[in-house]
């Protein structure tokens, strides 16, 4: 794990480093997700499916086309049992890329790649807590962005991984 957190800080700061730099913020939610289609809960019976993903992430911009950056999911879900369920919390963290391959004056299309890991925080009800990491991936070959303003925007993604099958935001410029 320390190597990966070491290796998304030297891409970071590449690309805080690189000339004509522009950063964005990006906040969004993803539904059906990784976690749920995987068993990303250590084989635990009666998971129910997640609500889905929260996501936060910065993007820099280090080509014309070429965004990358550090991005965080967060997921949760329990086990059937009602009152006696037990709980299950997922913390992603990913390095994002995206390639623009097609724009106008207001919508840009693009796809987004997404490696890194997912630690399942795992809360049995009769036991002691405990945590599993798991191979974490997001791989969304159709999206689209439509430009509301200078600095904001809405974006949709169809794809597959730890920020959901379907997923959208809101990017902000910085």
């Amino acid at each position: 794990m320390k190597k990966f957190v070491l290796a998304i800080a030297a891409v970071i700061a590449l690309a805080v480093s690189a000339s004509a730099q522009k950063a964005e913020l990006q906040l969004s939610y993803g539904g059906f997700t990784q976690m749920d289609a995987t068993d990303m809960h250590d084989d635990w019976s009666g998971v129910n499916n997640a609500w889905g993903a929260v996501t936060a992430g910065l993007n820099f911009r280090v080509a014309p086309k070429f965004w990358l950056g550090p991005s965080y999911s967060f997921s949760s879900c329990t086990t059937k049992g009602g009152h006696d369920a037990s709980h299950i919390a997922y913390h992603v963290i990913m390095l994002n890329a995206r390639y623009e391959y097609w724009r106008n004056s207001i919508v840009k299309l693009y796809g987004h790649v997404g490696l890194g890991a997912d630690i399942s925080y795992l809360q049995p009800r009769h036991g002691d807590n405990y945590s599993k990491g798991y191979f974490a991936f997001q791989i969304s070959p159709l999206g689209a962005q439509i430009d509301l303003s200078r600095n904001v925007s809405i974006f949709g993604e169809i794809g597959f991984g730890a920020q959901g099958l379907a997923q959208m935001g809101f990017r902000f410029g910085l």
